[in-house]
């Protein structure tokens, strides 16, 4: 019948400190029972350790297994998912605290705590997150050690040393891995978190949607232009193209799967740059038209939006070659132009009216477009992210009501003119500018920068783009939404840590675009190593290669780098040949972590007496080794080893590995 082995003080200490930490990166996402949950399940392990309180019974551990799963379905609305998961695996992180009897039981533990590390990243990869995840790692690293030491109080500030300086050895081999390791694709896929990855644009967009977004500062995506980065006013990133409109949401028209890419000429000059972008939980990819990008990462959609298989669910990386003045489609199919003149049966009746009369009076859509942005441009239009109710007739209420709005209600409204006058048109969504970072010469786009604009299509000349809210409010455009409404609202209300607030401020403004470049830094060179970036980069170390000599590449060097952190280690140059004497070393080394060393020339017998009266708790093994010493060493009787080994063992045991006075 096997020996429980209790858990050590040292290691329950350590076990509780990386709770704390593996849970901290959670709390955002967790319910604030769980908070209540730890502080149970702490406060009552800590009294089992004390011998004032039970281990929990059968039933007790059903119930509070019960409560859990009702806790995360009621909070959640769901057991399955990657919100219940994360829930329901800090639970059980949780509960196995007061439910563990053995080491093997905390190890457990521990192991679960490195799993939760991992599963943080799924929702904060920043450079924050990774340089804060060493922490929990090393604090579980240092429950490991505090695991394999007796229950005799040891100093927890060595175990967490020893832990440090494992980190630290196991730093060469981590970065052979990531340089030559395959990247591998994940084998399952989860429904984005709630909290996590919100494009900020969706399946289909009323003018409510755009003034929510707009008042998000968070970043969308970061890009790196190859050469100068053009003027703001022809940075209009393409998301998403709305076809449908059913009177008073703009939505994608249904399509194939597979449907045929659009025809399109290369003009003018090619921009050459790479876009970061943030998870959104959507298949878009967001590009300056017309795009081209390498390895396939994505299809050019009919609507010449950029698409891929699956939805955007972690930082991504892409290369773009984008032709600002290519000709799209100068001959379009049929489908596509039907799509770009369906209007809703009935509604806004002054409208189509209106329409109807401007067709008459300009035959040509070219001048029957100058037109209307003239219209825009002279009337008494506004730009706000505050508008007016408009009724029913959205279309109708905007154009001859209220004229108040943003910028789907005047690419919406003129998308509505130009169908009901004949010319194919549609509403294009996605983000306009960015903010320029000088420290890394990149654009931040954020969600504030979220816009929508138009395209109509022209017989011989194909799609060409517009975009009304220039004609109200050109500043929107020039210089971006902050300053447009400068004096409207203060877009960072209810955000008094965000350091875009004070941009005025010079120092803390550099400080601000300093960590940004860090952040971008890390996403592009960190979690955009991988595919294609990966093997670029050992192609241009190694040449050509293959699976078998990339295998081969990797064992060698990392076989290398073990090689060298052994000898650095072990100081093999440095180690005592007499196996007899090798095993004093390690008396002497053990007693020397409780602070007492032997003078030079002083006697075997004399140092173990010194020693065990400086340290009485350890009197008797101390004694048996250098009794047992001298009998091996000066008698000759081979004999003794064994008995030397295992005083040596017990001696080490009780003065527990690793505590200093």
């Amino acid at each position: 019948m096997s020996v429980v082995q209790p858990i050590p003080r040292n290691g329950l200490l350590w076990l509780l400190v990386a709770q704390v930490l593996v849970i901290l990166p959670h709390l955002g996402h967790l319910p604030l029972w769980i908070i209540g949950l730890w502080l149970t399940c702490a406060t009552w392990r800590v009294q089992i350790f004390r011998m004032r309180a039970r281990y929990p019974r059968s039933w007790v551990k059903a119930a509070m297994m019960i409560g859990t799963g009702a806790g995360v379905y009621l909070s959640r609305g769901s057991l399955i998912g990657l919100d219940a998961g994360a829930v329901l695996l800090i639970a059980a992180f949780i509960l196995k605290l007061v439910e563990m009897r053995s080491r093997r039981d905390a190890l457990v533990l521990v192991f679960l705590g490195f799993f939760a590390v991992v599963t943080s990243y799924l929702f904060n990869d920043s450079l924050v997150a990774g340089v804060y995840s060493l922490l929990p790692v090393t604090a579980l690293l240092a429950a490991m050690i505090g695991l394999q030491q007796s229950r005799v109080e040891t100093h927890p500030w060595s175990t967490l040393r020893l832990a440090g300086s494992l980190m630290l050895q196991a730093v060469p081999l981590m970065l052979v891995l990531f340089v030559f390791f395959p990247r591998l694709g994940p084998l399952w896929s989860l429904p984005q978190p709630s909290d996590q990855g919100v494009t900020g644009l969706a399946d289909s967009m009323s003018p409510g949607d755009i003034a929510q977004l707009s008042r998000s500062g968070q970043l969308a995506f970061r890009a790196s232009f190859e050469g100068p980065v053009p003027a703001r006013d022809a940075l209009y990133w393409r998301a998403v193209t709305f076809e449908r409109f059913d009177g008073r949401r703009w939505s994608q028209a249904a399509r194939a799967p597979a449907s045929t890419p659009p025809a399109w000429t290369p003009e003018g000059a090619p921009l050459r740059y790479s876009i970061v972008m943030q998870p959104s939980g959507r298949p878009w990819l967001y590009a300056l038209d017309v795009p081209e990008l390498e390895a396939n990462q994505a299809q050019l959609m009919p609507d010449f939006q950029l698409q891929r298989a699956r939805p955007v669910d972690q930082a991504l990386l892409y290369q773009v070659t984008s032709w600002p003045q290519a000709q799209r489609e100068p001959v379009a199919p049929a489908d596509t132009l039907a799509r770009a003149l369906q209007l809703p049966p009935g509604g806004n009746p002054r409208s189509r009216e209106w329409a109807v009369e401007l067709r008459r009076q300009h035959p040509e859509p070219e001048a029957l477009v100058q037109t209307l942005l003239m219209h825009f441009n002279r009337q008494p239009y506004a730009y706000t992210l505050r508008p007016p109710a408009v009724g029913a007739d959205i279309v109708d209420g905007f154009l001859f009501d209220t004229r108040r709005g943003f910028c789907i209600h005047y690419a919406g409204a003129m998308t509505f003119v130009l169908r009901a006058a004949g010319i194919p048109a549609r509403v294009v969504a996605g983000y306009q500018g960015g903010e320029l970072n000088p420290s890394g010469n990149y654009l931040s786009v954020r969600q504030l920068d979220a816009h929508a604009w138009v395209e109509y299509w022209l017989q011989g000349r194909g799609w060409v783009s517009v975009d009304p809210t220039f004609q109200v409010a050109p500043e929107r455009i020039e210089l971006g939404l902050e300053e447009a409404l400068a004096d409207e609202q203060d877009l960072f209300e209810g955000t008094p840590m965000d350091l875009r607030r004070y941009r005025q401020i010079g120092w803390l403004n550099e400080l601000r675009f300093g960590w940004d470049s860090l952040n971008y830094g890390w996403q592009r060179w960190v979690l955009g190593y991988q595919g294609e970036r990966q093997l670029d980069l050992l192609r241009s170390v190694f040449g050509k290669l293959d699976g078998g000599r990339l295998g081969l590449i990797m064992v060698v060097v990392g076989a290398a780098f073990v090689l060298l952190l052994a000898v650095v280690l072990l100081k093999p140059w440095k180690r005592e040949r007499d196996p007899q004497k090798r095993l004093f070393r390690r008396f002497e080394r053990a007693l020397a972590r409780r602070g007492v060393t032997r003078a030079r020339g002083e006697g075997a017998r004399d140092f173990a007496e010194r020693a065990a009266r400086a340290l009485p708790d350890a009197a008797e093994p101390i004694r048996s080794f250098a009794h047992g010493y001298e009998r091996l060493r000066y008698g000759g009787e081979s004999d003794a080893l064994p008995a030397l080994h295992r005083s040596l063992a017990q001696l080490k045991r009780q003065l527990g590995w690793g505590r200093r006075r």
